[in-house]
């Protein structure tokens, strides 16, 4: 029979390789310094933007890394970290992040995996600064929309000024 350690470290293993199966992107942060209520705040920010934070050993963290193909991050597994795995959209919790570090700095934002691309915090911030896809997708739509707008105040100007014209030959007419 395996020992209860033994079980529940299994049990973090595959959760972090199930719930980063399921996940957009992958951020690892250390909270060295940061106490036990702002980190639930940072918990409770990331859960209403469809993320977690994750604190397990760092062996079993590793170890799951390792066994996924991601050795690129296990370099950045040391001291007390948390693997923050974002289901949605990765702009909007790195957003979250940064404004948190804003008021908390014993956070320090490591490392991420984004499209099983290993990225750097630089990589992170720029993440940040970007408009959110709901945003993104205005832009978008107001850009396609705009030659259509074009268009038609300029067919509605040609018909306003012939409607115009004719009313001026009719009140000659009459006069």
């Amino acid at each position: 029979m395996k020992k209860l350690g033994l079980i529940f470290k299994e049990t973090s293993e595959n959760r972090i390789k199930d719930t980063l199966k399921d996940s957009n992107a992958l951020f690892i942060v250390k909270y060295s310094g940061l106490s036990g209520p702002a980190l639930n705040i940072l918990r409770l920010n990331l859960r209403g933007s469809g993320a977690s934070l994750f604190v397990v050993k760092n062996s079993v963290a590793r170890r799951a890394l390792k066994s996924i193909g991601q050795e690129g991050l296990v370099s950045s597994i040391e001291g007390p970290c948390g693997m923050v795995f974002v289901k949605d959209e990765p702009v909007g919790v790195s957003k979250i992040l940064f404004d948190f570090l804003k008021e908390h700095e014993p956070l320090k934002i490591e490392r991420g995996l984004l499209n099983d691309k290993v990225i750097e915090k630089k990589d992170i911030e720029f993440l940040s600064k970007l408009p959110s896809k709901d945003v993104l997708r205005a832009l978008v739509v107001g850009a396609l929309n705009a030659p259509i707008s074009g268009l038609v105040i300029s067919l509605n100007q040609v018909l306003a000024k012939f409607v115009y014209c004719v009313e001026e030959i009719r009140k000659k007419k009459q006069g």
